[in-house]
């Protein structure tokens, strides 16, 4: 790892975020300094970085952070917590049975992590009632790689977004939620302009910005479109008859299941004629395709047939396994595929095998020399919190996530976990949503004192290593996991000293009796030393012994020649088959870590063998029927995702005041012609609500919203916003298959939220505000921003701002009021420092926000100064940089339209001027429409 400049200590590790697993380099100053930037020599990112992960150093500060374990509310030592949690799960599993305890985990923890909870549930307690939240990202995908591969085999890898001649992005705003890969394709695409683009998705998102083709299909619309272009595959020249004779099964099947919709596929989809044909068209005509999906396909009560009708266009072309093709489920976490490989989702065994299985039961039981082991699936995350909810688990632990928030019916969440008997929550932070009804409060490590592995999208192993250390009492998830079980009287098979262990003894059961039947199979590491492990390098699996071929014995590649696939060279010469072409196995080359093929990339299914006993692939029957869920009470359709700059429930990201300066509160997306309808003006409040809950948000009218629909995102807690958990509103509806929850396709009601005054403030102290009907806050540079409303005024805004923000009497205010519009301003200065300025109006508020927020770090000792605060707005000699466009470098949409008038014609040319867009490239959409907004601008101004 590098070592840093002088006075520095870098380390080599992975971003926290989403699935991608971008490389960071972390450099700590003596001083206490940190900085971040991408890993150049990572796979994964080659050196970008998002905004999130350019702003990580901005969020590992202890502000708010669970330091100390707490029981009950009190502070309590280690030792009385672990004893009380062993005593307490024991005594409910002999009185009530092994299935009356769950655990409830999240694909933000680390492998080894995940590896010791799944061996304590499921071999030593002897349930499988451990689920994560990565059944909110990716079962759906999962479900369907079991269905058509008889494993969970993601076959491709990232660069065959950049060798596919088109790229279908299916329910994914990959600019936004994957903002890495959204640059490497778009990189790719300006090198080679004649790849398509087609994005598929009901919303107009940024992603849109490179593609050559947008088809706003309607909710849930995608089986339809799919089974249709299988239907058309099958009567043109791209059916490959050969691959589907020779390896796979269900063709004729799947294909009248498809045709039974045939005629029907415009209307199931809401497309027209032209852009199907057009769609089917170049699917055809391309032979090298990628389809991307994400949570619009997973995320859906028919999500696991989705992924199959996907999958299924794939297998009748033939187009997987191989450099530029294939079907790829783009997971929504760190680590959810590092989750799937230790069996940490209900329904799996640990190493892909599969609980349903006495065969693989035994194995895993043989080899964790394990009392019991689990002998059925346990219960899905939306069931588990249904039996939390009806009594049937007694006692449950939570670890790194936050169900209150993020689950569906989440009031209904909340409530089983306040009414449960036993409820321990391990978390970084102290007050979350979900840790207020902790019985046991356990402090966990974060990013940055970690230390394990965490797997990405593409089946790539990378290390997560600490450079900070552990804050108060906090300790690894896998320790504190470690000592429950030895406690509980585990001792000997929980007896880890290191995450090196942990993952030696999870490569080691990867390969138990594998013999080439299983996918997944890391045991070239299972003897790894720590000194190895500390220097691991990221790598794909499959990674077998050295010497192990990656396909059973007498069953080479059904062809010659290089796939993609890890060639095996000893020393200088490359191995043949019995054809000629290369031999596909791990084989030594020197040393303890040997064994890879020196930057590889592994894919899987090109020689046309995969993990169903026959070893063909399964083409799955899908139905195209669309369910209608809307009303004539709840006429919209809500669909839930995420904004640019924020991640999960922001328990992270909220702490980096640039994070928040693109996006500062809840917000519903509502198109023109809806709001009109509905008497909605831009930026007032909306209450969305629907049989299970409401919220209130800020309206956002634009065309991208489809007419008949709404986007809320999903990130806004109780800690941030008086009324903005959004799943609140999303009923508990699950796919048949994967267990995964319909977060895309709800019906609900949109209105004005009526009030009487607007508020708006810029403070050094975070407020409390009490009496406001609606608020939500955001950390600035020097403080923090927020939005409120009232349904009444109080009495006197200064004594309710000197409540809200708990200033001292003697603290001397500043006040203008206007009787005629309503509009009232007061400040507050401490010398020349501006501690609070607060704007109220009948109207939403017209202040310039980031100019505001600025004041908080300004001096104020001229009278001229302090007047501009009070009007909210600057003078000419303070230029008013505009609402925020790029995070990265806090360039405002103002100064981007003044580049623009100054001459620069393209996005290239603004981002050389202000660096807008030049950092990880998700703001560049938003820079296009701003350059267009002001082309056309210009243009009427000529005409005129």
């Amino acid at each position: 790892m590098p070592a840093g400049g002088p006075g520095e200590t870098s380390t080599r590790t992975t971003c926290p975020y989403c699935g991608v697993g971008c490389g960071v380099i972390a450099t700590l100053a003596d001083d206490g300094g940190l900085s971040v930037r991408g890993d150049p020599d990572h796979p994964a990112n080659y050196g970008r970085l998002c905004s999130k992960g350019s702003a990580l150093a901005e969020t590992i500060d202890l502000d708010g952070r669970l330091l100390y374990p707490e029981i009950a509310g009190r502070r309590a030592g280690w030792d009385e917590a672990l004893e009380l949690m062993a005593r307490k799960f024991s005594e409910t599993i002999a009185e009530h049975g092994p299935d009356a305890v769950a655990f409830y985990v999240s694909g933000q923890i680390l492998t080894e992590d995940y590896y010791v909870a799944n061996k304590l549930m499921k071999g030593f307690i002897g349930s499988a009632n451990i689920d994560t939240n990565s059944r909110l990202c990716m079962a759906s995908s999962v479900a369907g790689h079991r269905r058509a591969f008889g494993a969970d085999t993601v076959p491709g890898v990232y660069e065959d977004l950049e060798q596919a001649d088109l790229v279908i992005l299916t329910g994914s705003n990959l600019a936004w939620c994957h903002p890495v890969l959204y640059q490497r394709l778009a990189a790719a695409k300006a090198a080679r302009p004649e790849m398509k683009v087609v994005v598929i998705d009901p919303r107009r998102t940024m992603t849109c910005d490179i593609a050559d083709m947008h088809l706003a299909v309607r909710p849930d619309g995608d089986v339809a479109l799919f089974n249709g272009l299988l239907v058309h595959l099958a009567h043109s020249q791209a059916v490959n008859a050969e691959f589907i004779g020779d390896h796979t099964n269900g063709f004729a099947d799947a294909l009248a299941a498809a045709r039974a919709n045939e005629a029907d596929i415009s209307s199931l989809t809401g497309l027209s004629d032209g852009e199907i044909e057009d769609f089917y068209g170049v699917f055809e005509a391309t032979d090298k395709v990628v389809t991307c999906y994400s949570q619009g396909v997973n995320q859906s009560s028919s999500g696991t047939d989705k992924v199959n009708a996907i999958i299924n266009c794939h297998l009748a072309t033939g187009r997987i396994g191989r450099p530029g093709m294939g079907p790829f489920s783009l997971t929504g976490q760190p680590n959810a595929m590092g989750g799937r490989e230790v069996g940490g989702l209900a329904n799996m065994l640990a190493a892909h095998m599969e609980i349903e299985k006495p065969e693989h039961r035994e194995r895993v039981q043989r080899f964790w020399n394990a009392p019991v082991i689990a002998d059925k699936p346990g219960l899905k995350a939306v069931d588990m919190f249904k039996a939390v909810a009806d009594g049937r688990i007694k006692a449950l632990w939570i670890m790194g996530t936050n169900p209150v928030v993020s689950m569906p019916d989440a009031d209904a969440v909340a409530d089983a976990i306040r009414n449960c008997p036993f409820v321990v929550v391990s978390d970084i932070m102290h007050d979350t949503d979900t840790t207020q009804y902790a019985h046991v409060l356990l402090p966990a490590a974060g990013w940055g004192e970690k230390d394990g592995t965490v797997t990405n999208s593409e089946r790539r192993i990378s290390r997560q290593r600490p450079f900070l250390a552990h804050p108060g009492e906090a300790r690894p998830d896998w320790r504190i996991i470690c000592d429950v079980a030895m406690r509980m009287g585990f001792g000997e098979a929980f007896a880890f000293q290191s995450p090196a262990e942990i993952f030696a003894e999870h490569a080691a059961l990867s390969a138990f009796e594998n013999e080439g039947e299983r996918d997944f199979d890391i045991g070239d590491y299972a003897g790894i030393s720590g000194p190895a492990y500390d220097a691991l390098q990221p790598f794909q699996w499959p990674a077998p012994v050295r010497g192990t071929p990656l396909w059973p014995a007498g069953h080479l590649p059904f062809k010659g020649g290089d796939y993609g696939v890890i060639e095996v060279r000893h020393q200088s010469q490359t191995l043949k088959d019995e054809k000629g072409g290369p031999y596909h196995l791990i084989y030594p080359l020197e040393g303890e870590m040997a064994g890879r093929a020196e930057g590889g990339n592994f894919r899987f299914f090109a020689d046309g063998r995969f993990y169903h006993p026959d070893r063909k692939a399964r083409f799955i029957a899908v139905q195209s029927a669309v369910t209608e869920r809307v009303n004539t009470a709840y006429p919209l359709v809500l669909n839930t995702g995420r904004i640019r700059d924020q991640w999960h429930t922001m328990t992270r990201t909220a702490k980096s005041a640039r994070l928040s300066a693109h996006l500062a509160e809840p917000f519903a997306e509502i198109n023109p012609a809806d709001a009109e309808a509905l008497g909605i003006a831009d930026a007032t409040l909306v209450r969305v609500a629907s049989l299970h809950g409401k919220v209130v948000v800020r309206a956002l009218i634009t065309a991208r919203q489809p007419r008949g629909s709404v986007f809320v995102p999903m990130h806004w807690t109780d800690q941030f916003a008086s009324n903005g958990r959004v799943d609140a509103l999303v009923p508990s509806v699950t796919d048949p298959t994967s267990g995964q929850p319909a977060l895309k396709h709800v019906a609900v009601s949109v209105e004005p939220y009526e009030v009487r005054s607007y508020g708006f403030a810029v403070s050094a102290d975070r407020p409390l505000p009490d009496g406001a009907d609606y608020f939500a806050f955001a950390r600035v540079g020097h403080g923090f921003r927020m939005e409120c409303a009232f349904a009444e005024a109080p009495e006197s805004w200064e004594t309710w701002c000197r409540r809200t923000w708990r200033l001292p009497d003697d603290l001397e205010a500043l006040a203008y009021f206007d009787r005629e519009t309503g509009d009232s301003r007061i400040a507050f200065f401490d010398g020349e420092r501006l501690v609070l300025a607060f704007y109220v109006a009948r109207r939403p508020v017209a202040v310039s926000r980031t100019w505001a927020v600025a004041q908080l770090g300004a001096t104020h000792g001229e009278a001229r100064r302090r007047i501009a605060v009070m009007a909210g707005r600057p003078g000419a000699d303070q230029p008013d940089i505009g609402a925020i466009v790029c995070s990265c470098f806090s360039v405002g949409i103002n100064q981007i339209a003044a580049a623009i008038d100054g001459g620069c014609g393209s996005v290239d040319a603004i981002g050389a001027a202000l660096k807008a867009g030049t950092n990880c490239g998700s703001c560049r959409s938003e820079i296009r429409e701003i350059l267009d907004a002001c082309h056309r601008k210009h243009q009427v101004q000529a005409a005129e």
